[in-house]
């Protein structure tokens, strides 16, 4: 039963929930980013009999996909947990937490409870044979959805929402030294391993705020995933010696990934060197996130690398901030790097055999 509660395990539940949630979020930000750049921000549909325009059906379509994300979350978290019988109590409790505002945190924590409850029950509750086909397909999604639905309703829906409403008028308000401060660490956070549980931590924060109608943190961790694959190719570009032709190689291929958002592709250079590696970008992507709050720079789009800046509220105070921190990695990288060591080339001749000497009797 502990197992459940192993910090792997809860990520591993969140990781599925997030793959599952990340192309609604995607496409529903798109959608919105688009109608309001070529509608000049049409209103919402109110009237379906009415005449509307296409942007308005787009910013329309784009705001109920965000709203379902507590939901698909939800839901996804509780089928990893507990397979199909976990899906029916998993949506309904997203879909609870959005309607008390407790929103993408609530989901998540709904989503948990539902898959867990299902599992209680899947051993707990005994029923005739004739009765076990109908345990997967109506008593227990029934029983868990009641169980859980009255916990979030009565118990935890309230104060999550309250929590998640605190949260987000803190970050709205923030400005000066505090917003460059959270932009800092958000930004170390989200390039700190290149993808790794630090980074997603740091995503599924921005993922969550994004449903809050917080959108700055979206562009850190946009930006802060995409500065160590531009400081590394800068840096190489700079200093030649400081690579080696296999680390040259890595770079030419972290670099378009990059551009897409695609970290994951320093993750060789950064094995030969970790220690001036993470340091470097690390240091660049806080930069980078602090000028991302100080200028005010949201991303409604939480993926897509250079392809969404156009969606971005600041697209060019996005550029300024991806190319600072940039920059600072590549220095960082070129200074504190030491050459490689050159590469011993090893002559691979063949030695000729006379063989005259030998004769076949």
């Amino acid at each position: 039963m502990l197992e459940e509660f192993r910090l792997s395990v809860l990520k591993k539940h969140a990781m599925t929930g997030v793959s599952y949630m990340l192309p609604l979020v995607v496409a529903s930000g798109l959608l919105i980013a688009i109608g309001n750049i070529c509608g000049n921000n049409p209103a919402l549909i109110a009237d379906y009999k009415a005449s509307y325009s296409v942007w308005q059906a787009a910013v329309t379509l784009g705001v109920y996909g965000m709203g379902l994300i507590p939901a698909v979350m939800s839901a996804a978290i509780a089928y990893s947990i507990a397979d199909r019988p976990g899906i029916a109590p998993g949506l309904l409790m997203g879909m609870i937490a959005n309607a008390m505002g407790a929103g993408f945190f609530g989901g998540m924590l709904g989503g948990y409870m539902a898959g867990w409850c299902v599992n209680f029950l899947k051993k707990a509750v005994k029923v005739p044979v004739w009765a076990q086909a109908l345990m997967p397909m109506l008593i227990i999604p029934l029983l868990a959805s009641l169980i859980v639905g009255f916990v979030m309703f009565f118990l935890i829906g309230g104060p999550v929402a309250a929590v998640s409403l605190s949260l987000t008028i803190m970050l709205q308000s923030m400005q000066g030294g505090s917003a460059a401060l959270f932009g800092a660490i958000m930004g170390a956070m989200a390039a700190f391993d290149f993808g790794g549980p630090v980074n997603k931590v740091a995503s599924l924060f921005a993922d969550g705020l994004l449903l809050q109608g917080v959108y700055g943190p979206e562009a850190i961790k946009i930006c802060a995933s995409m500065i160590p694959p531009f400081g590394v190719t800068l840096s190489w570009l700079l200093r030649k010696k400081r690579y080696s032709k296999g680390e040259a190689a890595n770079i030419k291929v972290a670099f378009p990934l990059g551009i897409c958002m695609i970290t994951e592709g320093v993750i060789p250079i950064a094995a030969v060197d970790p220690l001036r590696v993470v340091f470097s970008c690390s240091t660049g992507a806080a930069v980078g996130g602090a000028i991302i709050m100080l200028l005010g720079v949201e991303s409604p789009v939480p993926s897509g690398g250079m392809f969404i800046v156009p969606a971005m509220n600041n697209p060019l105070g996005f550029l300024l901030a991806l190319g600072t921190g940039s920059v600072i990695a590549a220095i960082l990288l070129t200074i504190l790097k030491k050459d490689a060591p050159e590469e011993i080339v090893v002559d691979d001749e063949e030695e000729t055999v006379d063989l005259s000497s030998f004769h076949i009797k």
